[in-house]
């Protein structure tokens, strides 16, 4: 309710300065400690996926709190777990502003934000300091913009050592970031041998390092929307032979037509929110078909509602994640979805 007040003055600001003026809010009603008050009356649906348990299925994606500085904020939004970066091994801008547009009319953002984070450093330092501990936390890396492709899995080693230590003590996973539109190429990695060659890389790495910390961290994989159908078997293939833990489904879309002759609609960069939905729920299902449990899939993209929220799982996926939604709904989405689960849950007996 509170948000519906706010949210037309919110999107009098430009998009990207509306963030940080929202965070910022967030911040100082969090040191207050305001933000429990946000949290829903709901009752707990724990579940277990990669061998981590959840307290919900409902969790934030990646992208809304690049540099882990907000964890504890957020989590009294009611999520049951909340996913963080993407962080690049070094710090970069990311692309030229305008980079983040609104499409009202759609309930749709385009960002083409660029993977702009502060770096491995501060974004370890400040997940170190998160206190929350009964949620699940998401690590998502990347790469440089800078990082030639053909060294892009340097980055990702560099990563996945230095933030797989951050959850030895504290229930979480690494997401591998390969599907944003937004750093040049960066999809390329979703093909037959480059993305084979990642998976080799990443397994020999969490190896060496579950061997040295004596735990094994659960790994994910982002994939984008815009795949043709017939790729999606040889990656869901490909996850299960590289003991990959979950396919994160999907990324933003590049697509148009769902906001063709919409203000902004040909702005390059990642398309998110309602127009998403359909098809993010497809590819979670097909997926599901494809994996038949072998791997679970968590499904993100156009969740604005309860009721797309139970669409994913119907489809297939065993935890949602909410951003766009977010944008536009407010935190209330998130009992929202954890409600309607839940009650479609005990109609089904699942």
């Amino acid at each position: 309710m509170l948000y519906d007040l706010a949210r037309p003055f919110i999107f009098k600001l430009d998009p990207e300065t509306a963030h940080h003026v929202a965070f910022g809010n967030l911040a100082r009603a969090h040191a207050l400690g305001l933000t429990r008050l946000l949290r829903p009356h709901v009752a707990d649906d724990p579940v277990e996926v990669m061998g981590l348990g959840f307290p919900n299925p409902v969790g934030l994606a990646a992208g809304l709190d690049k540099n882990g500085e907000y964890i504890d904020a957020l989590a009294d939004f009611g999520f049951g777990f909340v996913e963080v970066g993407t962080v690049t091994p070094l710090p970069q801008p990311g692309n030229p502003a305008p980079r983040l547009f609104r499409l009202p009319k759609a309930s749709a953002l385009i960002n083409r934000m660029g993977f702009n984070n502060e770096g491995l450093d501060r974004f370890v330092a400040n997940v170190q300091a998160s206190r929350r501990r009964d949620i699940v936390l998401g690590l998502n890396i990347g790469k440089n913009a800078a990082t030639p492709m053909d060294r892009a899995i340097d980055d990702y080693l560099t990563g996945l050592r230095r933030v797989y230590p951050l959850l030895l003590e504290r229930p979480g996973y690494v997401a591998v970031n390969i599907s944003s539109p937004n750093t040049k190429n960066l999809r390329s990695l979703q093909g037959g041998a480059e993305l084979k060659a990642l998976l080799v890389g990443l397994r020999r790495a969490r190896q060496e390092l579950a061997q040295r910390h004596g735990r094994a961290v659960p790994l994910a994989l982002k994939i984008a929307p815009d795949l043709d159908d017939d790729e999606l078997p040889r990656i869901a293939d490909a996850l299960v032979a590289h003991e990959v833990d979950a396919v994160i489904a999907t990324n933003t879309t590049t697509a148009r037509d769902a906001v063709a002759g919409l203000p902004h609609a040909q702005e390059a960069g990642g398309l998110s929110g309602a127009p998403l939905e359909a098809r993010s729920t497809q590819v979670v299902g097909l997926l599901a078909r494809r994996l038949k449990g072998a791997i679970p899939v968590i499904g993100v993209g156009g969740v604005m509602s309860g009721g797309d929220a139970v669409a994913k799982i119907a489809a297939g996926a065993a935890l949602v994640q909410l951003y766009t939604g977010i944008v536009y709904r407010g935190p209330a989405l998130v009992g929202e979805c954890r409600r309607a689960i839940l009650r479609q849950r005990r109609r089904t007996g699942g």
